[in-house]
């Protein structure tokens, strides 16, 4: 169930922490390689700090019959190449990189919705192709992390970083000096895919580093950054395209991407224990001449068809044959493609509707930040609520306890959609519309936080196959949406067009209800939930 990755685990990490349960320290499922190792590993070797910096594993040997002890390497007690054990200074400015990092591939993906008509015009294509530069982007997002989250198990996390942030770097330059469309679209595919690697692994760097009882705050200073990437992109970008041109919103990403891909690069060191471990276990072997100095994933590692089964086919397996992961993964998508309808829908009710410019125009993305900023200021409040609940479950509350928050936030969209409405009349003032995004940014954090952390308590060591699912189809209605919003305002109009989005998401609302009351009967008749009667049983 490991996938420190997936586009979503930057979330679930996020919304994990957040509520930092007792857990035990370093026992954090999804930066375990469950994927990579059998039924019969111990991950006690990556979350134990032992005083020998080691773990004997009796196994018999197939070729004398005798039992032999193999030794697992592990952190010694207080060790400094842990990174758990380093300085919160240092800890803190990795988060900052990381963070930074997440916000400018999320700046990157809007960004460019500032100025769609520039490159339309200069190729002579209609608005719909132009937009497709944004269109193949956010498939990406969906795409790479079914690559990339499997490869970082496998090689570590520090080299999925530097390849692919330097991969985005080189082919952002062809997009800003493109002859043609053909050539942006493409360029601009690969970025996508290439951009989705970091926002897949910035979550699971931060639990490597901080233990669960420093979490709270760095998870908490750090959730707003994929939220408001997406809100100030048309805002820097509006006043930039208004300036210059729009080939200089390819040059703003340049800059920012190749100053994250240094720091990242060159300031950031390798964090995930697996892959320290095992270089350790290298080292070993070859100074004590002894080659009983292994990891579980050398040790117990499982085949490659059955890893290739595990990462490709499982998601989509949990996708269409659970009810929970199909239907979270739908509210999902719906708030997804929302906010890439924002970046076109802002546009038209301000440009096309009182004939503002873009600048103008994305200065009313600033309710959506500060709603985005607000509810991540409210995550003690969840933490609080959620370990109140501990005493009256007997430590163990149920995973329908993570859709309460949910509940309460599903409301803020719809609301905040109908303000948005009926509020865009070319003759009500601007400021309507701009208070209908509040809601908006307030309910995201709620909502993707309580989607990530059910499915991860519902599905435990499937839950990397379960995000990478919500990822993939999330992606991929997000991805399509920007191609029929303006349509869509121009035949319904303004009012109808957004108040159906508010139904659509209204609607939803039923859906945290439904699994809040009949989810654990779900669950029951589950092949891949997670129940504790199985607790020791790996179900992969």
């Amino acid at each position: 169930m490991h996938e420190p990755h997936s586009s979503d685990q930057l979330d679930y990490h996020v919304s994990r922490t957040l509520s930092d349960e007792p857990l035990q320290d370093q026992d954090d499922p999804l930066n375990l390689p469950y994927r990579q190792v059998t039924e019969d590993a111990n991950m006690a070797e990556y979350t134990t700090e032992t005083t020998m910096g080691e773990i004997l594993k009796p196994i018999r040997s197939s070729s004398t019959g005798k039992m032999e002890d193999w030794k697992l390497v592990t952190f010694s007690i207080d060790d400094p190449e842990n990174p758990k054990n380093w300085s919160k200074a240092y800890k803190w400015y990795c988060t900052m990189v990381v963070a930074f990092t997440c916000f400018v591939v999320a700046f990157s993906s809007s960004v460019i919705t500032a100025d769609i008509q520039g490159p339309a015009e200069q190729f002579g294509v209609s608005r719909e192709v132009s937009l497709v530069v944004v269109t193949v982007f956010v498939i990406g997002f969906g795409v790479g992390p079914m690559v990339f989250a499997p490869l970082s198990e496998m090689v570590g996390r520090r080299i999925v970083y530097t390849s692919t942030l330097f991969l985005a770097v080189i082919f952002i330059i062809p997009c800003a000096v493109a002859p043609n469309i053909g050539t942006l679209i493409v360029c601009r595919a690969i970025d996508g895919i290439a951009f989705s690697a970091p926002m897949t692994l910035v979550g699971g760097t931060l639990s490597d580093m901080w233990k669960n009882e420093e979490r709270g705050v760095p998870m908490a200073a750090f959730s707003a950054s994929p939220f408001l990437g997406p809100a100030i992109g048309p805002l820097a970008g509006g006043f930039l395209a208004d300036a210059t041109n729009w080939k200089w919103l390819y040059w703003l990403q340049l800059i920012l991407a190749f100053v994250a891909w240094v720091l990242i690069t060159f300031t950031v060191p390798e964090t995930y224990a697996p892959t320290l471990l095992k270089k350790r276990a290298m080292k070993l072997r070859k100074a004590e001449n002894d080659p009983k100095y292994v990891t579980e994933t050398e040790l117990d590692s499982r085949p490659m068809g059955e890893k290739l089964r595990i990462f490709l086919f499982r998601p989509f397996q949990l996708l269409f044959l659970e009810p929970i992961v199909l239907f979270i993964a739908l509210y999902m998508s719906v708030l997804y493609g929302l906010l890439y309808m924002f970046f076109v829908a802002y546009p038209v009710v301000y440009q096309s509707g009182k004939g503002w410019n873009a600048g103008s125009t994305g200065l009313m993305f600033i309710p959506l930040a500060i709603g985005v900023v607000m509810s991540a200021a409210c995550a003690p409040f969840v933490n609080k609520h959620y370990l109140s609940l501990y005493p009256k479950y007997g430590g163990k509350p149920p995973a329908e306890a993570r859709l309460i928050p949910m509940m309460f936030s599903c409301w803020f969209i719809p609301i905040g959609l109908f303000i948005f409405a009926w509020t865009s009349y070319p003759t009500v003032h601007w400021i309507g519309p701009a208070i209908g995004g509040w809601p908006v940014g307030f309910g995201f954090i709620f909502l993707y936080n309580s989607a990530n952390n059910y499915l991860v308590d519902t599905y435990q060591h499937q839950a990397a196959s379960a995000l990478a699912a919500k990822t993939f189809l999330r992606s991929i209605w997000g991805a399509s949406t920007v191609l029929f919003t303006e349509q869509m305002y121009n035949r319904l109009g303004y009012q109808w067009a957004s108040s159906l989005l508010a139904f659509i998401a209204l609607a939803c609302c039923a859906i945290p209800f439904v699994f809040y009351f009949k989810g654990a009967s779900i669950r029951r008749f589950s092949r891949y939930a997670f129940s504790d009667d199985e607790e020791k049983a790996e179900k992969i």
